[in-house]
């Protein structure tokens, strides 16, 4: 190799001296593109493996296919006889279950990477490296909902050797990609591929976008980690989408810039700790979008504000469109969760607002995302009065704070009889009067829908209707 880079360059210096220019040129770009492909990848695979353990998970679990004992006359014989044969046979009836998957050292004092789901339920973790030597592993802490778990084995005068965080930010569709694991229990497998794409949401939670790969990646790579070229990682290796089970190019890892921050939290607390804003939101329709007077289906909608959480305290309402999080622009209500998961507790955050068709800034101390929220909703009950609105094909009737529907005439609208509408375009109604006016309002400058805030089943919802043609 390191000959025919010298001739090449003897050859490129005489065509130099002969002012040979666009020669020259050609070959220059040609070398580039040859060396941009890897030769081989064995001298980066031989420094990493060390660094890559395969995990063993033993659940203890019972053998659902216990015999009854049979029923005999109490004080008989075959009473005891049998009582004690069945118990010996249900203590046989506890079987260990045996799970594999892959993760890799991140310290030389034995911390270790993997996937929740290959760990979940274990009543005993086993981590054995590339030389096959044993350890038990302790459970520092464990996300399900980011799917990461952080082990730690004592190495004693073992030397391990660890592997450093990359960034991937940094990873572009097309980059090489090196996946090491332990698929199907072969252990120490490497495959390679590129990065298909990234950011990609795969429906497994509003917490991580993952990058996507064709390196092959097959059951018992999970948990492993996903190297760049400069043997550092860029990914754990989580989920594959595959109707028989076995590779076919689709491999997900999750991101090393949101692991790692997950995983030092495991280590240091145990449990993590994400940012919260305490909303509840939807996606921008293009109903919505109509109706708030936006240029875009961009933002999240929010349709409830947590009474107790930091929005309600910072002036968040509902039926506000965040655009922004600090610099990071909404486009999707998916963007959102992510966003603010992964900011620091108790860090301010800097939201730009759609409120009544103009933007607004507003800042936000952030909490810390609890279990289940719960939000509080008054119950209102209904008083007697009715009308009917011809351009929207409803009748209603005075409600507390509020219109109650009581009859459509519109088979394709998005209400419900019993609804309870309390608010118009973000404008608060109070009675028939008030809606009554909004309605033809807005309907005068030639918007096609409404955005109407209601009550249903004791559930604060946000719906379009549309104008009658």
């Amino acid at each position: 190799m390191f000959a025919s880079f010298t001739s090449l360059l003897e050859v490129i210096m005489k065509l130099i001296k002969m002012k040979n220019i666009f020669l020259t040129f050609f070959l220059l770009l040609f070398f580039n593109s040859a060396n941009a492909v890897p030769g081989s990848f064995a001298d980066l695979v031989e420094k990493l493996s060390p660094s890559v353990v395969s995990i063993a998970s033993t659940t203890i679990i019972e053998n659902n296919s216990q015999n009854q004992i049979p029923q005999f006359p109490e004080g008989s014989p075959f009473d005891e006889f049998f009582k004690d044969y069945f118990d010996r046979d249900q203590r046989r009836s506890q079987r260990p279950m045996t799970g594999l998957g892959s993760g890799f050292i991140i310290s030389d004092d034995g911390i270790i990477v993997t996937n929740n789901h290959v760990i979940e339920g274990a009543d005993e973790i086993t981590v054995i490296l590339s030389d096959e030597t044993e350890y038990t592993a302790q459970l520092l802490g464990r996300d399900p909902k980011a799917d990461i778990a952080v082990l730690k084995i004592d190495p004693e005068n073992y030397k391990l050797t660890s592997v450093e965080w990359g960034d991937s930010e940094d990873m572009r569709v097309g980059d090489w990609s090196i996946a090491i694991g332990n698929p199907l229990g072969l252990g120490g497998t490497v495959t390679a591929g590129i990065i298909s794409a990234i950011s990609r949401d795969i429906g497994s939670g509003p917490y991580v976008k993952f990058l996507q790969t064709d390196a092959s990646i097959n059951r018992g790579n999970s948990g492993g980690p996903l190297f760049n070229l400069e043997g550092k990682v860029i990914g754990i290796n989580t989920a594959i989408v595959s109707q028989t089970g076995g590779s076919i190019g689709l491999g997900f890892a999750i991101p090393s810039n949101s692991a790692k921050k997950i995983v030092q939290q495991l280590k240091d607390f145990g449990k993590t700790k994400r940012g919260w804003l305490g909303i509840q939101i939807q996606p921008v329709t293009e109903d919505f979008a109509e109706s708030l007077g936006l240029p875009d289906q961009k933002g999240a909608f929010i349709s409830n504000v947590n009474p107790r959480g930091p929005s309600k305290d910072a002036g968040l309402e509902p039926g506000d469109v965040i655009l922004k999080f600090n610099d990071t622009e909404i486009i999707k209500m998916s963007d959102l969760p992510r966003v603010v998961a992964e900011s620091d507790v108790g860090s301010t955050a800097y939201l730009e607002v759609w409120r009544k068709n103009k933007k607004i800034n507003i800042e936000v101390v952030l909490g810390e995302l609890p279990g289940e929220v719960v939000t509080e909703r008054d119950i209102q009950q209904p008083k007697n009065s009715d009308k009917s609105i011809k351009s929207l094909g409803i009748t209603i009737r005075n409600s507390d704070n509020g219109v109650e529907v009581i009859a459509i005439e519109n088979e394709n609208s998005n209400l419900n009889v019993g609804d309870r509408i309390v608010e118009v375009n973000r404008e608060i109604t109070t009675d028939i009067e008030a809606f009554n006016n909004l309605v033809n309002q807005l309907e005068k400058t030639g918007r096609s829908s409404l955005l109407l805030k209601i009550i249903r089943d004791e559930e604060q919802l946000w719906i379009t209707i549309k104008f009658n043609n």
